[in-house]
């Protein structure tokens, strides 16, 4: 299939991508390379999938109007839009920047699949959009109108926007509400990278909340195994009065409180953590978990690896690719 993943150069796009690649696939990435975090390591992951012969780049922003219908007119067999302004705490900062990538760049994305027939549309909500939800595990059929930041508000319209696609123009579209994602090549902003490069520094960590949040961590290579089960399993068009449209949480099922995620890190580098025990951040929850039943129902997505495995693996990626 030629399939356009869009954030290609970030984090979850670069696994997606390799992973496409891998099967065979044609994959066309997009980027617009931001500065949010540093660029240099967006350029790395991108030097790791750029000669391969059957992946193609286009340096392109989400909000580029005219760029986007032409890069659409290529025609694409699905598209993985993992794209957007990243991160709660950022979103109290730069609001604009939310609102140009995630709603007009969404905007950008939905036009492009209707006017080129795209057969699927897959792409990045976020589980920020539960919001003040207290019903534990986070479940699809819960109740997500009650935010708590920007970005989640943004992601929760982005789900709204497919939707009303999917029903007036028949868009196959799915969501996939990703619950904190980590890994070898991870985003320098998550909590995992932030604290091991703290401790290999020899700086202190900022523990909000004393270390009490719990957050439902999920390895890269899992997020990656089930946004391909996904793509590869559009929604039907059977019924004219129910749109092809689905919803998924997609996380490893298992909570991990903070403090016992550093611990991990801590025995990982062999090295123990100096702690500034600070109270809640505005923006964020108090806890994650991902009920990902309806998920294995229909793609038999199980996550494989425990959290023990995944920060190893992340740790030995950060000290290989950093030189420590």
């Amino acid at each position: 299939m030629r399939i356009l993943v869009t954030g290609a150069s970030g984090f979850i796009g670069y696994h997606v991508s390799r992973r496409l690649l891998d099967r065979g696939d044609t994959v066309v990435g997009l980027d617009n390379m931001n500065d949010y975090y540093d660029v240099s390591l967006k350029e790395a992951r991108l030097a790791q999938i750029a000669s391969h012969e059957r992946f193609e780049f286009h340096h392109l922003d989400l909000v580029d109007r005219s760029g986007m219908e032409t890069l659409f007119a290529q025609g694409f067999d699905g598209v993985v839009h993992l794209a957007a302004q990243a991160g709660v705490r950022y979103s109290l900062e730069n609001p604009r920047a939310y609102i140009d990538s995630n709603i007009v760049g969404f905007l950008n994305i939905l036009e492009g699949c209707r006017h080129h027939t795209i057969p699927h549309l897959v792409y990045a909500s976020s589980s920020s959009v539960y919001g003040a939800n207290r019903e534990i595990p986070f479940s699809v059929e819960h109740n997500v109108d009650n935010p708590v930041s920007l970005y989640a508000a943004t992601k929760k319209s982005n789900e709204l926007m497919a939707h009303a696609y999917s029903h007036l123009y028949r868009i196959p579209s799915t969501g996939l509400r990703f619950f904190t994602v980590y890994g070898p090549w991870g985003r320098p902003d998550m909590a995992i990278f932030l604290f091991t490069k703290a401790i290999v520094e020899g700086r202190p960590i900022d523990v909000f909340n004393y270390g009490k949040m719990r957050r439902d961590f999920t390895y890269i290579d899992d997020i990656a195994e089930g946004v391909i089960r996904v793509l590869d399993r559009p929604p039907t068009d059977e019924n004219p009065g129910t749109p092809p449209y689905r919803v998924y949480n997609i996380g490893n099922h298992q909570p991990v409180e903070l403090g016992r995620m550093i611990e991990i890190i801590e025995t990982g580098l062999g090295k123990k953590a100096e702690k500034r025990m600070l109270p809640m951040q505005p923006g964020d929850v108090l806890e994650t978990y991902a009920d990902i039943e309806a998920l294995r129902r229909d793609t038999g997505f199980q996550p494989q690896t425990p959290i023990e495995d995944g920060i190893n693996h992340f740790i030995a990626w950060y000290r290989d690719f950093y030189g420590v």
